[in-house]
């Protein structure tokens, strides 16, 4: 077995792929950590639709996704970034979404948590804005799954200053059934997020939103800090209320967060637990049982994987999650909502290909070598 991979130089060199994957079976649930994995959406490969198109959504084959992320005992974090909010889904697709897969959650007995945000209006006023977070979080409330706040471009363009972030999210707050989690995406993610919580300053946008959570402790179950910056986050987690949690969003730096400090520690919400599911779930049982080394030494080897993934243009990143998600086998093509297979190169491939092999996440690494060569020769590489 082996496989002609692009170089940096732009030629081709020798890979020989592993034969062998990763055991990593489905185990007790996990205890010392809350985990979810944000899952990406598969599209209908058959559907005749265009980018600008809503999208067509393959509904088996992405709840079958699920059920196998909730068997390895990781919670689904749905209808979030890495199902292309945003990029691809627009919010009837999410609403279905969050619908198909809470009552799929439901039936198997999965944790899930939906993203509540305000992508059915391009843009609007301060009321506007609050009642399209008010539709979004009856959808998921009536699904009965808990809610994320998802930060709203439409706010970050509405918004004056602190205090009309203090406002919108206070009611948001004072009116949710149950405790939410409440999401700070970073511009590198989606650049419309720029000055979110009424500054650029981060410090200061730091001050806000602590501020929103420290008025209302008793309705925030969390927040989810997607900066990619490690000390902020820990910085963030030491201010945070009694039982208010942190779940780390950072994709960079995830393994260290998990595993955290005398002074304590990031639960997970991450993108990069869709591919490495079942190798995630499998460090955070090691975890369970005190073992801080031996979770590290599991996890920390994914964390080139991650870096490659979600590297700049980092919003791309779900291209090469849904790229492993192929040659996996958990999909039987490689297109995506919005035409977005287009967003990485063949290099960029290529490498993701490699890392993945790597780490053993192919549960068939000769199904996952034949697709790749499938993918070279539609760029002219002949095996």
């Amino acid at each position: 077995m082996t496989i002609r991979l692009p170089d940096p130089k732009g030629g081709l060199r020798a890979y020989e792929p592993r034969t062998e994957p990763l055991v990593a079976t489905p185990g007790t649930p996990l205890t010392s950590r809350t985990v979810f994995s944000a899952a990406h959406v598969v599209a209908d490969p058959f559907a005749d639709v265009s980018p600008d198109s809503p999208a067509a959504v393959d509904w088996d084959a992405t709840l079958a996704f699920r059920r196998h992320l909730w068997s390895h005992g990781l919670g689904v974090a749905e209808a979030m970034d890495t199902a292309q909010r945003g990029m691809g889904l627009d919010w009837a697709g999410a609403a279905e979404l969050i619908r198909r897969s809470a009552a799929e959650a439901k039936a198997v007995g999965g944790r899930i948590a939906c993203g509540v945000g305000t992508d059915q209006i391009p843009s609007g006023s301060l009321k506007e804005i609050r009642e399209a977070y008010e539709e979004q979080l009856a959808v998921v409330e009536e699904s009965g799954a808990q809610a994320i706040l998802m930060a709203s471009r439409a706010l970050a363009a509405a918004a004056k200053g602190p205090e009309d972030y203090l406002e919108v999210y206070g009611h948001l707050l004072r009116q949710a059934a149950e405790p939410v989690v409440l999401h700070w995406l970073g511009p590198m993610f989606d650049p419309a997020l720029e000055g979110y919580w009424g500054s650029s300053d981060l410090d200061a946008a730091t001050d806000t939103f602590l501020e929103v959570i420290a008025a209302h402790p008793d309705k925030v179950d969390g927040i989810k800090v997607s900066l990619l910056d490690a000390q902020r986050e820990i910085d963030i987690r030491r201010r945070l209320p009694v039982g208010v949690r942190c779940y780390t969003g950072d994709d960079f730096n995830y393994p260290e967060l998990i595993a955290g400090d005398e002074q304590g520690f990031s639960h997970a919400l991450l993108g990069i637990f869709d591919p490495l599911g079942p190798l995630a779930a499998q460090a955070v049982r090691v975890l369970d049982t005190g073992d801080v080394k031996g979770f590290r030494e599991l996890l920390d080897p994914t964390v080139e994987l991650s870096r490659h993934l979600f590297q700049p243009p980092t919003r791309f990143y779900k291209t090469g999650v849904v790229f492993l998600a192929w040659l996996a086998g958990h999909q039987s093509h490689f297109t995506m909502v919005g035409g977005l297979q287009s967003a990485r190169s063949l290099p960029h491939f290529a490498r993701a290909y490699e890392l993945a092999d790597g780490l053993g996440l192919f549960p068939d690494p000769a199904l996952a070598e034949t697709r790749m060569k499938n993918l070279l020769s539609l760029y002219g590489v002949a095996q």
